[in-house]
């Protein structure tokens, strides 16, 4: 299956609006592959237009589908890069030691395996690969870029990118493995990294249910274990899962609604977040840091969002 999502003229220069490419959003189920089946089923969001493309390889959040993200991941790819967001599980425990280990698979899939599903005039460039992910998919990306499980990992990752993650119920709740250490700057990642928090995830929606991103194992204290270059936004009036697409459906889709303190819409947090990324991106993967050196000093000026916290740390 694929869709298009066009670009808007008039905004196509600007990181928080539509990019300049016109995007295909594929879906690819293993089941139904007649050569070079993915591990897992995949969401692609590509250019349509020809070249060649960095990576981003973005994991979704604790029992949510990837279609969850499907503007997100649009957005990103608009602006010139291919989104592989595989879907990692249906159901699942707290352990997420089998999603690092898929995700590695998924990652060495890729040289040989992600063309055959791209547009022929399309190509990607696994050189340049980020990695990134939301929620528990932000823990388990951090888990496979730290070796928390012993993989293989035919490719180098670039660029590391935490979408609120969240590392268990509490701390000394983390859910295996566990990532954060509690020892500052304690991550030997040797790259880049990007840390995004919502103000609103470690607040309770009602006194029924534990806040989606809570202290003590949320995007503050993965930011206090990167070492530099690390960056790290905070959106103070959203939550933690108000970057997901304006409608989801089914039981899942719906409890997104409920479960969380949310901020009073989808629309300007996954534009901060997709935008944020892009900037992100262009500077690890293409060695342009205007976009991001443009949010650390004049995020008043030109985010969607009002942010909280803004910090980095030098290399």
């Amino acid at each position: 299956m694929a869709v298009t999502f066009s670009p808007s003229s008039s905004t196509a220069t600007n990181i928080f609006d539509v990019g300049k490419y016109t995007v295909e959003l594929v879906s690819v189920e293993p089941h139904k592959c007649t050569s070079h089946p993915p591990p897992k089923p995949l969401l692609i969001a590509t250019p349509s237009e020809g070249g060649v493309f960095p990576i981003f390889l973005f994991l979704h959040g604790y029992l949510f589908y990837n279609s969850f993200y499907s503007q997100l991941i649009q957005h990103i790819a608009s602006h010139g890069f291919i989104v592989v967001a595989p879907q990692l599980y249906s159901v699942a425990g707290a352990d997420a030691t089998e999603e690092i280990k898929c995700t590695a698979q998924i990652t060495n899939w890729l040289p040989e395996g992600l063309h055959n599903f791209l547009p022929s005039h399309i190509h990607p460039n696994t050189e340049k690969i980020a990695l990134g992910g939301h929620s528990r998919g932000g823990k388990v990306a951090f888990g496979l870029a730290l070796g928390k499980i012993a993989t293989t990992n035919d490719l180098k990752f670039s660029a590391l990118i935490g979408v609120d993650p969240v590392d268990g119920m509490d701390k000394g709740k983390q859910t295996p493995p566990p990532v954060l250490t509690y020892i500052p700057q304690s991550f030997d990642l040797g790259m880049a990294v990007m840390v995004l928090g919502s103000g609103l995830g470690e607040v309770k929606r009602n006194p029924l249910f534990p806040p989606c991103a809570p202290k003590g194992v949320n995007h503050r204290d993965f930011y206090h274990e990167c070492r530099g270059p690390a960056y790290y936004f905070v959106a103070k009036d959203y939550g933690h899962v108000d970057m997901l697409d304006d409608e989801t459906g089914g039981v899942r889709g719906k409890a997104t609604y409920c479960l969380c303190k949310n901020g009073e819409g989808r629309a300007p947090m996954r534009a901060f977040v997709g935008g944020a990324v892009v900037a992100f991106l262009r500077a690890y993967l293409d060695g342009d840091f205007a976009s991001l050196e443009a949010i650390r000093d004049r995020h008043d000026e030109i985010a969607p969002v009002q942010l909280q916290t803004v910090a980095f740390l030098e290399n």
